[in-house]
């Protein structure tokens, strides 16, 4: 009778438990390192857009925080002369289709907690002539009653525009006085916080 048999399989049965340890160590290792990088990249936020001229840059110290794609009408007002300044009337989407902000006079964006934003035009370029400016805006804001999520924007930058353009001169005389035109565009809305917040 062979009394080594157990020692062996028992000796077998450690390696393989202690080749398996190992095995699992690793696959937790090199899970831990995926979802550290995944945080990273998420706590990192969108990143900042490409091709945007200086004059509407936000500058040192700020980061994007926030892009929301905007879908909507600028509102002008004819007094009997000339066409009133535009009024936005807009609805910002987040990259899956889901209505993140609401964009209206002012220039304002509200959140669905209620957070505000009231922006100031920083500076503006025109890069296509078939569409309003681009825009740089600083932010001013008051916290919402559901939430914050807008309460640390410095700036708002409006790019990538597409329409929106002021009706013709010549459409707004004595005799179309008080007309209001409503012209369909859509933007991008970039919202900037400090390198910090």
């Amino acid at each position: 009778m062979n009394t080594n048999v157990k020692p062996r399989a028992a000796t077998r049965g450690r390696r393989w438990f202690s080749k398996s340890n190992r095995l699992l160590l690793a696959g937790l290792v090199a899970a831990m390192a995926a979802l550290s990088l995944v945080a990273q990249v998420a706590l990192a936020g969108p990143p900042s857009p490409t091709g945007v001229p200086g004059q509407i840059q936000p500058g040192d110290g700020n980061k994007v925080f926030l892009v929301g794609h905007g879908v909507g009408v600028q509102i002008y007002t004819c007094n009997g002369s000339v066409w009133s300044g535009a009024v936005p009337r807009a609805n910002l989407f987040d990259d899956n289709g889901k209505l993140i902000i609401s964009h209206f006079a002012g220039p304002s964006w509200q959140a669905a907690d209620g957070s505000k934003v009231v922006g100031t035009v920083v500076n503006k370029v025109n890069l296509d002539k078939t569409a309003i400016d681009w825009v740089l805006l600083s932010a001013k804001t008051t916290p919402g009653p559901d939430g914050d999520r807008l309460v640390d924007t410095t700036f708002i930058q409006r790019l990538d525009t597409a329409g929106g353009l002021t009706p013709p001169a010549a459409d707004c005389n004595a005799a179309t006085a008080n007309t209001v035109v409503e012209v369909p565009y859509t933007a991008e809305y970039v919202f900037w916080k400090h390198t910090a917040a």
